[in-house]
């Protein structure tokens, strides 16, 4: 074969190669480097760690009314290994690399979710049919967090999951526990995200619809 046709044919095989294929802008997957990275990182339990967290949780005011979505926290496959090795004692760098290898890298939101005093653990409801009748006190269900709305978008594109999952608080004193809260958790795969943005929109049953966009250039 002349050496012409063998650059023509070289030149063919390579342009799939040259089209670029959708990535997230944080890392994923990850390699084994990044793995021990996040191992050591982990590991401190110091001030380091809690740093690196900031820039993954946004904190919101109190609303006016309606229940406080208190804040929004978006964990990248490497901020969810950091988190786990920060809660791990005899435990490897190396095992840490073999186990990771075994799972499905994810994205995990959650979604902190406290009561107020216009949206409390307690609920008014009516026991009878006239305008005089006694007012009854019944307990808010601690799923309450599934009457609140939730989209997800990955860039400008709405993207859905079904894994989804609520952990209520409550306060807990000799007289018993009252409901205080709840943590949404929110799974994606991680390849769900491709651009350089993620937007979470929050619509509670009371109260302002809540809106937070995350830079995930500036992720790792």
């Amino acid at each position: 074969m002349s050496p012409t046709r063998l650059r023509f044919l070289a030149c063919l095989l390579a342009i799939p190669l040259a089209v670029p294929s959708p990535s997230a802008a944080f890392d994923t997957p990850l390699s084994d480097t990044a793995v021990r990275e996040a191992y050591f990182l982990g590991q401190r339990h110091d001030e380091t760690v809690a740093r690196f967290f900031d820039k993954y949780t946004k904190r919101l005011p109190p609303p006016s009314a309606g229940p406080y979505i208190s804040s929004i926290t978006f964990l990248t496959p490497f901020a969810i290994l950091v988190e786990y090795f920060s809660r791990q004692s005899n435990y490897s760098a190396q095992q840490a690399q073999i186990d990771h290898r075994a799972d499905e890298e994810m994205v995990s939101i959650r979604v902190e979710i406290q009561l107020t005093r216009s949206y409390g653990a307690f609920l008014t409801k009516p026991t009878g049919t006239r305008s005089d009748s006694p007012i009854g006190i019944q307990l808010r269900p601690s799923s309450f967090w599934r009457q609140v709305k939730f989209r997800f978008f990955d860039g400008k594109e709405e993207i859905t999951t079904d894994n989804l999952a609520g952990q209520p608080h409550f306060l807990c004193s000799e007289n018993g526990c009252i409901l205080t809260g709840a943590t949404v958790r929110i799974e994606f795969p991680s390849s769900a995200f491709t651009s350089e943005s993620a937007r979470i929109e929050i619509c509670p049953p009371e109260g302002d619809q809540v809106f937070v966009d995350f830079d995930l250039l500036s992720m790792r």
